[in-house]
């Protein structure tokens, strides 16, 4: 994966509106079903990730998951926002992101 382009996405999905970042704007976008794809910073806490799991599991959605090999630091110098948890809420973005991403595994 090449962090910078995806890192880029980021912004650029950001100020298309696009993106609901943190803990809760991450989880209403979840369970209104606007999600299109749910990324985890590297060193957010597993705690924060089967919070996100449990909620997806009772309301029977089904949408990607990436924990991605990206710091909150990195998302913040990028977007501008610190945030561990990032909802994309926008199909096209969310294709061309989760492809940036899964090119690093």
């Amino acid at each position: 994966m090449d962090k910078n382009k995806a890192l880029s996405m980021f912004g650029l999905a950001r100020r298309a509106g696009k993106l609901s970042m943190g803990h809760d704007t991450a989880l209403s976008a979840v369970i209104e079903k606007k999600a299109e794809l749910l990324i985890f910073a590297c060193d957010t806490s597993d705690r924060l990730r089967r919070e996100f799991q449990t909620a997806m599991d009772k309301r029977g959605i089904d949408i990607p998951v990436i924990a991605a090999d990206i710091t909150i630091s990195e998302i913040h110098y990028s977007c501008g926002y610190k945030a561990g948890v990032i909802a994309v809420n926008d199909k096209n973005f969310s294709t061309k992101i989760s492809s940036l991403l899964e090119d690093e595994a």
